[in-house]
């Protein structure tokens, strides 16, 4: 049975420790057991620590029953002792957003009997659900609490309990255990069942972010950031606020009107241009000569709704085929319409010779085409 370190000291950073056995685990990988270990296996929503075990890099850890095994990039010796470093900032953020996690999940359930039903903690987003939906004035409320609560910096312990103690304790688990459960308790805010190393004291975690939200099965899951993740968040959105304020001249804390007003500008610009080229394909249309045969008409700029309309025109002004290419050699769009020939069984054959597609109906088709200007005339004759 390996020893528990990080269950005795969630600070403990660096520990000795004896090589009971170390198998080839294929690839370059070694399978190393230890009599005592600091590092925390993956397991609760949380990925295992990093570091390494003297010179050899510890790339992952699992429980194995009694048992916890290290992946490491290089072998060690049986019978030796070794030195363990973790790699301390990612374990520490870690710790911050799990106790974090136990502060918001312990409040949601409090104030508003929520379960907390899934956890995944990743490099950079933790995210939480609850078995019940939340508004977001439900959801500010549990976050000023939560920040709260790390204010105040109350102790975290994990401890556990006899037997007799756990039967008649209230606390918050997913699983149904009945011994070696190892409780973690933040007093006056949470009581729960976990594995994982946790910080000290709430002031050690910094703050508490909750980051968005959506419906999730009929309750909600919600991204939230807590501590190093919560700063690098509030630092990277803070960069995105400044070069959008530079952008529209406006201060940071009107972003969100400046972009409103562009939108709004955008838009009006938008249905000009819309009206311009409506009236511009409507003066196509009135110079449009009669044509025996085919009609070809090559444009540079032309949005779907004027080609149509063009087409419609020219239909009425020739015998054969009116299309309209937008684009240039190689990369045409086209609409194409006829009240003499079928283009929807005449389809394949002409994006077979232009080589293009689309389809469509007997009378109109779309599509692309790369053929060059020169070849698409020489096959509409």
């Amino acid at each position: 049975m390996t020893k528990k370190l990080y269950d005795l000291d969630s600070h403990l950073s660096v520990f000795s420790a004896q090589v009971l056995a170390c198998d080839p685990a294929g690839e370059g990988r070694w399978q190393v057991l230890l009599d005592q270990t600091a590092f925390f296996p993956e397991g609760g929503g949380q990925l295992p620590d990093q570091g390494t075990l003297d010179q050899a890099n510890v790339l992952d850890v699992q429980e194995a029953g009694p048992d916890i095994l290290h992946t490491t990039d290089a072998p060690l010796t049986v019978g030796t002792s070794v030195t363990g470093t973790l790699d301390w900032p990612l374990r520490f953020r870690r710790m911050q957003c799990h106790s974090g996690e136990h502060i918001v999940s312990g409040t949601a359930h409090s104030l508003y009997g929520c379960t907390n039903v899934g956890f995944h903690l990743g490099e950079n987003e933790v995210i939480l659900d609850f078995d019940k939906e939340l508004s977001q004035e439900q959801l500010d409320t549990i976050e000023t609490i939560a920040n709260q609560v790390i204010w105040e910096n109350r102790p975290v312990l994990a401890e556990y309990p006899d037997p007799a103690v756990l039967r008649d304790l209230e606390y918050r688990s997913k699983l149904d255990l009945t011994e070696n459960v190892r409780i973690v308790t933040i007093p006056g805010c949470d009581v729960c069942a976990c594995c994982a190393p946790h910080v000290n004291a709430t002031g050690e975690i910094g703050v508490i972010k909750l980051l968005s939200s959506m419906r999730h099965r009929g309750g909600i899951r919600i991204w939230m950031a807590a501590g190093q993740m919560a700063l690098e968040d509030y630092r990277t959105k803070q960069g995105n606020v400044a070069a959008i304020s530079a952008a529209l001249s406006v201060k940071q804390h009107e972003t969100a009107q400046g972009v409103a007003r562009m939108k709004q500008e955008l838009e009006a610009a938008y249905l000009a241009l819309k009206e311009a080229r409506q009236a511009l394909a409507a003066e196509k249309c009135r110079n449009l000569p009669e044509t025996e045969g085919n009609l070809l008409l090559f444009e540079e700029d032309l949005d779907s709704q004027s080609m149509r309309t063009l087409v419609n025109a020219g239909m009425e002004k020739c015998s054969g085929v009116c299309a309209v290419f937008v684009g240039k050699d190689g990369q045409y769009r086209h609409v194409m319409g006829s009240k003499h020939v079928d283009l929807r069984a005449k389809s394949r054959e002409i994006h077979q010779a232009l080589g293009g597609k689309g389809g469509g109906q007997p009378t109109m088709i779309q599509g692309t085409v790369t053929a060059s200007r020169k070849e698409i005339e020489a096959y509409f004759g």
